[in-house]
């Protein structure tokens, strides 16, 4: 168990460095190499106590010994001298064992704060190495920190959902064990506590608790413990010899490695055996083969594709793919695996993805598919994912699958993640267990009616898509050649608001919600009310579609619970001949259809014109199945808005940075030129509607002709400078150039930065994007329909200036953050075109 004081030396240890190691990777980092530093003079202090000699700082090392960096007569660069000298010269020392090299290698210190350092290395020599699991704990605390806050394109799994694989895949004292991309090495971890557990005198399978239960404990504190100390008494010398050999990670980072290989050693490996690899174009361990593998592969697939080599069965170039085949084709005979993948491998449409279902389904490999809730990975990402559980020798005797779906994992799936009550892994984890013990034993399973779906195999294989989504095989598919095509009035009650007396309508929740149109509406489900009223006119009850019929018309919602209804509002009540979210979807794609009567003062529609409204109506068999089809979509959609709608690029402000103008680090709009004394025919000019506020890209360019331009001065950028919106309306549209159109002039509205001598462009459009420059701009504002700031206001604005590197290195950060909220833009882009195209097939069939 992870004590207090432990974890407090931590959290002190990490407050010292976030002033000058913003990124949390390289604080672990920092901390990792300090602590080992200060481990192995430990060792030395202990052997020496016990009458033998040092055996790591001796010699032309010995100068680097621990204490020495505490000699009073040191100052505070010459501390800071002989830290950095001492962890990039260890590795060179041959009395180190090859583990202890390995973690120093390419260590270095990136800040040159010598107060900081003696800060730093005063709380490190708090902590002592004694060989307890302690240290191990406050290890996989220190990890879990770095994988609350999210690390760019490598998606920390939470310790909840690794010890729910790993006592799924249930791994055995005599198995070889493998995590081919195993970051920080929580599922080898995870893997090594289970064995120790069930290996136990006092381990009582019946009634202790799964770790994965414990969800009250934050994220950042789970640990893989129960009450009790497991020691794995019943384990012999051999067995904990072979445990100790077998148990292997690669990953591709040699940070990462660095960190499973103290993760390791802290949990009792002396000789680790984690190694750098490239698992998808390396060969040197390809004809290496594992009884147990357990992996969260890497989800992002770098532009162009992963080029591998040609032994895989399947030709790919998704690493998502490419990484649960190689698992696949390394487990022995009877092997096991457990695979966190993206909703891809489950319903993409792809050659590769269809080959890869269809090896694990007609090969004897998967046994069950566990989906998980979409917010699993928040708060750095929305992916909706799923766990394939794969067992060859189970496979081969079942002619089925099971689908388990997990909605809740115990936290809530917004940003911070905090405890909630529901938890449906127990649930799960206890089905999949019946299904295994009815597969073992030859008897029926009987599937419970909620979250669980078991179908047969050679259901799956109809049409050759091999689509893991149980919802899908529910019903019996009814095929018909077309669908009839119904007024909306034949499968629903369409009843017309109606506005209570304003003197009614309060604010302190009496009465019923009241709501009068769509500027009170969200994505898809009716958000929270704003008003309530006393006098119920109309209402509209749960599961109601309700629609706007003043303008804007046509956008639709579903109701929650009861509420009050407006002039501009219809409600959609459906009957039972169709099913609700089916209507909502539909309704939804015909929205650009819908036109309003304008003859008054703005849209509206009429109940009889809705009445009118046309969509095909499938048997309600095949309704249900698109629901579950396009809810899956959806669900992708809402993860992957939620990561982008919540990010923003973050600078953490030294106090110790210097603060200057704006004026003295950038050349504020340094030319203004009409363009007809540049050019003679065009020029493309760029104002507010030019830049996408929501992405700050670049959205459109007008091309102007010079002779019908009004002749007036405008602002010309080059590459490399950043523009700014100075009215309030457009306040944070901001655009870098990082490529520049042919020709290109900006309003004025816009101002433009150049960047002075050593500053980094790109620096100084990430911390105007901050809210540290955007609430200095504001308050330079004043009143009216179109407030703006002028050039001596920009010129004003203070702007933290860090050295150089430390602007490179938070460029670099937020730069690796954007690439994956662009990839999460695609994602919504590509899921909401499925969406269409789904919809678009019912017209046409």
């Amino acid at each position: 168990m992870l004590d207090t004081q432990t974890k407090r030396k931590i959290d002190a240890a990490r407050d010292i460095l976030v002033g000058v190691v913003p990124v949390p990777q390289s604080q672990v980092e920092q901390i990792t190499i300090a602590l080992i530093y200060k481990f192995m003079d430990d060792m030395d202090n202990e052997a020496v106590a016990m009458g033998g000699n040092p055996k790591y700082f001796t010699g032309d090392f010995a100068q680097f010994a621990w204490n020495k960096l505490f000699d009073p007569k040191l100052s505070g660069e010459g501390r800071l001298l002989l830290y950095q000298d001492a962890i990039s010269k260890i590795p060179l020392n041959k009395e180190i064992p090859t583990l202890f090299r390995d973690i120093f290698k390419n260590a270095f210190l990136p800040y040159r704060n010598p107060e900081t350092l003696k800060l730093f290395l005063k709380c490190i020599n708090d902590f002592s190495y004694d060989h307890s699991e302690k240290l191990g704990d406050a290890f996989e605390y220190l990890l879990a920190v770095l994988g609350s806050q999210g690390d760019a394109g490598q998606f920390r799994t939470p310790r909840h959902i690794i010890d729910f694989m790993v006592e799924l895949i249930d791994p055995q004292k005599e198995d070889s064990i493998l995590d081919p991309a195993c970051g920080t090495a929580g599922f080898l971890i995870s893997a090594y506590k289970h064995i120790i557990k069930t290996n136990s005198s006092n381990y009582d399978k019946a009634n202790d608790p799964h770790t994965f239960t414990l969800h009250g404990i934050p994220l950042n504190q789970l640990v893989v413990q129960n009450e009790k100390r497991y020691t794995g008494d019943k384990l012999n010398p051999d067995q904990r010899t072979f445990i100790h050999k077998h148990i292997e990670g690669y990953d591709i980072s040699p940070e990462m490695v660095r960190l499973s290989l103290v993760n390791m050693y802290l949990h009792g490996f002396t000789t680790p055996e984690i190694l750098p690899y490239d698992t998808l174009t390396q060969l040197e361990h390809w004809n290496e083969y594992f009884n147990v593998i357990l992996a969260n592969p890497p989800f992002m697939t770098p532009k162009g594709g992963i080029r591998p080599h040609q032994k895989f069965t399947i030709q790919a170039k998704r690493s998502e793919v490419l990484f649960v085949d190689y698992i696949l084709e390394h487990l022995s005979t009877g092997g096991k695996a457990g695979i966190i993948v993206p909703e891809g491998i489950i319903f993409q449409s792809g050659k590769a993805y269809k080959q890869l279902r269809k090896m694990l389904v007609e090969e004897n490999y998967l046994v069950g598919v566990i989906s998980l809730p979409g917010g699993v990975f928040n708060p750095y990402s929305g992916v909706k994912t799923s766990i394939l559980w794969i067992d060859k020798a189970l496979a081969k005797k079942s002619d089925r699958i099971i689908f388990l779906k997990v909605n809740n994992d115990g936290f809530d799936l917004g940003a911070q993640r905090r405890p909630i009550d529901a938890n449906d892994l127990p649930a799960a984890f206890a089905n999949a267990r019946d299904f295994k013990k009815s597969l073992l034993s030859g008897a029926e399973y009987q599937a419970p009616e909620k979250d669980v779906i078991v179908v047969e195999k050679t259901r799956l294989a109809e049409g050759g898509d091999y689509k893991l989504s149980g919802e899908r095989y529910v019903r019996v598919v009814t095929t018909c050649s077309k669908y009839p095509i119904v007024s909306l009035s034949e499968v629903a009650e369409i009843i017309s608001g109606q506005s209570p007396d304003g003197t009614y309508y309060n604010i302190d929740g009496k009465g019923l919600p009241f709501f009068q149109g769509k500027s009170e509406f969200t994505e898809m489900y009716l958000g929270p009310p704003t008003k309530w009223t006393t006098q119920v006119t109309k209402t509209a009850i749960k599961n109601d579609i309700v629609m706007s019929v003043r303008a804007p018309v046509g956008p639709v919602n579903i109701v929650k619970s009861e509420i009050c209804i407006g002039r501009g509002l219809a409600s959609i009540r459906c009957l039972e001949s169709i099913n609700y979210l089916y209507c909502f979807y539909m309704l939804r794609s015909i929205e650009p259809q819908i036109n309003g009567n304008t003859g008054s003062t703005f849209a509206s529609i009429n109940r009889n014109d809705i009445c009118k409204l046309k969509i095909p109506l499938p048997p309600l068999t095949v309704q249900e199945e698109i629901v579950a089809e396009l809810d899956s979509y959806q669900k992708i959609i809402d993860g992957a808005k939620q990561v982008v709608d919540n990010w923003k690029p973050k600078i953490d402000i030294d106090p110790e940075w210097a603060i200057a103008k704006l004026r003295d680090v950038c050349q504020v709009n340094p030319e203004s030129r009409d363009p007809s004394e540049l050019y003679s025919d065009w020029f493309n000019y760029l104002d507010i509607t030019s830049i996408d506020n929501a992405s700050n890209t670049l959205s459109q360019v007008h091309q102007l002709s010079v002779s019908i331009a009004p002749s007036r001065a405008r602002r010309i950028v080059k590459l490399h400078d950043v523009i700014i919106s100075t009215v309030r309306p457009n306040l944070k549209a901001f655009y870098y150039f990082d490529s520049l159109p042919e020709r290109a002039i900006v309003s004025t509205g816009f101002a433009v930065l150049r960047a002075k001598g050593t500053m980094h462009p790109k620096y100084i459009y990430y911390c105007l994007l901050s809210e540290f420059m955007v609430s200095q701009m504001e308050s330079r504002m004043g009143k009216g329909a179109y407030p703006s700031i002028n050039q001596s206001d920009v010129n004003e604005l203070n702007i933290p200036i860090p050295e150089v590197n430390v602007q490179q290195a938070i460029v670099n950060r937020i730069e690796s953050e954007q690439k994956l909220i662009d990839a999460n833009r695609e994602l919504i882009r590509i899921y909401e075109q499925k969406i269409k195209d789904r919809i678009e097939r019912l017209w046409k069939s």
